[in-house]
């Protein structure tokens, strides 16, 4: 087909001027209000000035992610492509001066350097991270920390983000160093098919981002310190400890580095009402997995309500609604009669399991309840609630030797499989 059929010429317009309105119609989108865990745990990692790495597979949308990023905190971008620059890029090049002798040999730094810091404020992107050969990674190691290219001190108002391909999805890519690793907070990067297929309908999302409450900041600070420290006075093991694979040690790693970041992160965290999903990504993204499980489970212990105010208040006693949660403070209830059993505190135990079984799964409270019954003393009178939790218990253990002879019929121990 010829050019002139696709672009008919008129009198007031060129024949590009109808591909641009068409351009236009295709920019045209609208935005609506959608939550997104990924975008908020990077936000808060960027508030608190720590370098965050995206991994993510190659055109899944994190060069988008960054510009949205920057619009919402009206933070000037600024995009670097590590892969295409040398060493001396960030560690600056050697200027001889009227004096070397006298004022020695400046480094001088990039010009995007220069205009961050004229800016004094703004959103340093490091792209393609993954493909930069390790002598320019061991140049960005002092970018990172220290925040210098050169001579030049980047201001307090610049943050730092990368981005990266897996190795196996790089072009020539290479594994992260450990050092320059474990300098990143490192977050998986994925896309949401609802969100692409609408955003190419014509809608793409508009998170609103989150908020740190200031009213919260000292507790936030505290219970951060509080759970960190916890952890490793149990586990000292986690305070260091360096990665066997290269592929892993590329990644995140627990050290008094990461750890440190990690209390930061938490601090911001809970200053900002996140979501657990939003804590787990954090935290597993400053220590690794391993680690950052054995923390949220601690986490998990720190937030569960004192036993002795629930003894002191069944009545009143507000009970996690999680499953797993519920069933732990009922256990903790039971353990604090057990460290110091009283008549008193003994029928306070079975209020409060009474009202764990009007407010949630009978199951849970059926350990707990049997526990409970195996603390009694013979003088102990049996309290009226006991009857309805003593019919659960029942129920329940005539259910496990049904499974039991069902099992021993099939010849399946019980729970193989699953």
């Amino acid at each position: 087909m010829p050019s002139s059929a696709l672009f008919p010429p008129t009198e007031t317009s060129s024949r590009l001027d109808v591909a641009d309105r068409l351009l236009t119609l295709l920019r045209d989108t609208t935005t609506e209000p959608r939550p997104d865990d990924q975008l908020e745990a990077l936000t808060l990692a960027v508030a608190a000035d720590l370098p965050v790495l995206l991994w993510g597979e190659p055109g899944i949308g994190k060069t988008a992610a960054l510009t949205q990023l920057a619009e919402a905190l009206d933070l000037p971008l600024t995009t670097v492509i590590a892969s295409v620059h040398e060493p001396s890029d960030f560690s600056g090049l050697p200027v001889v001066g009227d004096d070397p002798a006298e004022q020695g040999v400046p480094m001088a730094p990039p010009d995007w350097a220069v205009r961050l810091v004229r800016a004094g404020r703004g959103l340093l992107f490091l792209d393609e991270l993954s493909t930069a050969p390790p002598a320019v990674q061991a140049a960005l190691l002092r970018l990172v920390l220290e925040r210098r290219i050169g001579s030049l001190q980047l201001p307090p108002g610049v943050r730092i983000v990368a981005a990266a391909n897996p190795r196996g999805s790089a072009a020539d890519g290479w594994e992260l160093s450990p050092p320059l690793a474990n300098r990143f907070v490192h977050l998986l990067w994925t896309h949401d098919h609802d969100v692409v297929v609408r955003g190419l309908g014509g809608t793409w999302p508009r998170t609103t981002l989150p908020r740190l409450d200031a009213e919260r900041l000292p507790a936030a600070v505290d219970h951060a310190r509080r759970a960190v420290c916890g952890l490793l006075t149990t586990r000292p093991a986690l305070v260091h400890r360096l990665p066997s694979s290269e592929t892993r040690r590329g990644g995140a790693w627990p050290s008094p580095r990461s750890w440190d970041m990690t209390v930061r992160l938490l601090a911001f965290a809970y200053a900002a009402s996140s979501s657990r999903e939003v804590l787990s990504m954090l935290v597993r993204g400053a220590v690794g997995d391993g680690p950052g499980l054995e923390l949220l489970a601690c986490l998990d212990r720190m937030d569960l309500p004192d036993p002795e105010e629930l003894l002191a208040d069944p009545a009143a006693a507000d009970l996690p609604e999680r499953g797993d949660r519920r069933q732990a403070t009922l256990e903790g209830v039971v353990a604090a009669v057990r460290k110091r059993p009283d008549k008193s505190r003994w029928d306070a135990a079975w209020a409060l399991l009474a009202r764990a079984l009007e407010t949630g799964p009978p199951d849970l409270v059926v350990v707990p309840a049997t526990t409970l019954a195996a603390l009694r003393q013979e003088d102990w009178e049996v309290p009226e609630s006991i009857e309805r939790l003593a019919g659960v218990v029942t129920l329940s253990r005539r259910a496990d030797r049904s499974q039991e002879r069902a099992a021993a019929r099939t010849g399946d121990p019980v729970g193989a499989g699953r």
